[in-house]
């Protein structure tokens, strides 16, 4: 059963046709800034990937991806769990220069993820990558990165407030940067999710940079694939949700690996058989870009800045029989 929260008093402050109507603006809205501020180009994408490539995201390493046999070959085919792998392969074929870099609409099929107001199994995110130099592979060119998408986002928040000025949201544009380690330090006795509501309530934007390694306590602040973000340069950007009253994530990004710190990670991890794959040779043989990059939730985004309870507000998806009546008798309307 998936976990269903209406905040007392919630209504819906646009329609449902209007709140169609605000989706395909923000979405060209952010799009267009998104572009502007990181210099990318749209590229078409796949729904599914040969999964003997490596090519295709496990995200935490847990999670199954759906599959399907392919009638005309014979071979099993995976749908994405997002294009970590894939844009870096994309931007070699496209022969992209130093500083240029792609997005593409991605949409993928989680069938493992927990559901409740934030999580759902159909997932639509903006996938973009970039291609950098050994010179810019750093914290600080990480951090301007991430201010170059907060404000793309405030901005797309500008033009969503002229038209609906009926939308309470506001957003802080000064970027909070911290470590996860500097979280569990802070907040020793909370959980990784609690730290986060904590310090995001105070700063209301906030980056969280190292994701993945583990932490003096010997656990990771959140479980990431050894295979594509460098551990030490990634992290998450999250925003106070006013609505829910909670730290919304709204991108997972970083810089990719290079070769060390793929070899390391892989080992780090436990996934040495990984070596096989022809993705992991060409990057441990640095025969593809330095790159960073990252997706960035459409639906999210859309809750967060329309002032929405639910992810079934946004997006149309499948929801257990529970959810479907708490919803109906809370007056939030699921597409």
């Amino acid at each position: 059963m998936s976990h269903f929260y209406c905040p007392q008093g919630y209504r819906s402050v646009l329609d449902i046709y209007d709140t169609q109507t605000a989706i395909g603006l923000l979405k060209r809205t952010f799009e267009e800034k998104l572009c502007l501020a990181l210099n990318l180009k749209r590229v078409s994408a796949p729904l599914f990937v040969d999964p003997n490539t490596g090519a295709n995201d496990d995200l935490s390493g847990v999670e199954r991806p759906v599959g399907f046999e392919v009638k005309e070959t014979g071979k099993t085919a995976a749908v994405v769990h997002s294009l970590a792998k894939w844009k870096r392969l994309a931007l070699k074929q496209y022969r992209f220069g130093v500083g240029e870099g792609l997005y593409t609409d991605m949409n993928a099929i989680r069938r493992d993820e927990e559901l409740d107001n934030l999580h759902s199994i159909y997932v639509d995110q903006w996938d973009w990558e970039k291609i950098i130099t050994p010179s810019t592979r750093n914290l600080d060119y990480l951090k301007t990165v991430v201010r170059c998408i907060v404000g793309a986002i405030s901005e797309t928040m500008d033009v969503l407030k002229c038209r609906y000025p009926q939308l309470p949201v506001t957003l802080c544009r000064d970027v909070t940067f911290v470590t996860s380690q500097e979280l569990e330090d802070a907040y020793p006795d909370l959980t990784p999710k609690e730290r986060e509501n904590a310090f995001v309530k105070a700063h209301k934007t906030v980056f969280v940079i190292g994701v993945g390694d583990k932490l003096a306590s010997g656990k990771p602040h959140d479980m990431r694939a050894p295979d594509y973000d460098d551990w030490s340069l990634n992290g998450d950007i999250l925003f106070w949700d006013e609505v829910l009253g909670c730290a919304m994530e709204i991108s997972s990004m970083g810089i990719r690996v290079d070769p060390a710190s793929l070899d390391r990670q892989l080992t780090l991890s436990g996934h040495d058989d990984r070596r096989k794959y022809p993705y992991h040779q060409a990057l441990l043989n640095g025969e593809l870009p330095l790159t960073i990059g990252g997706g960035i939730g459409q639906s999210r985004l859309s809750m967060l800045l329309l002032a929405k309870a639910h992810i079934g507000e946004v997006q149309v998806s499948l929801w257990d029989e529970d959810t479907y009546e708490a919803a109906r008798r809370s007056g939030v309307e699921l597409l």
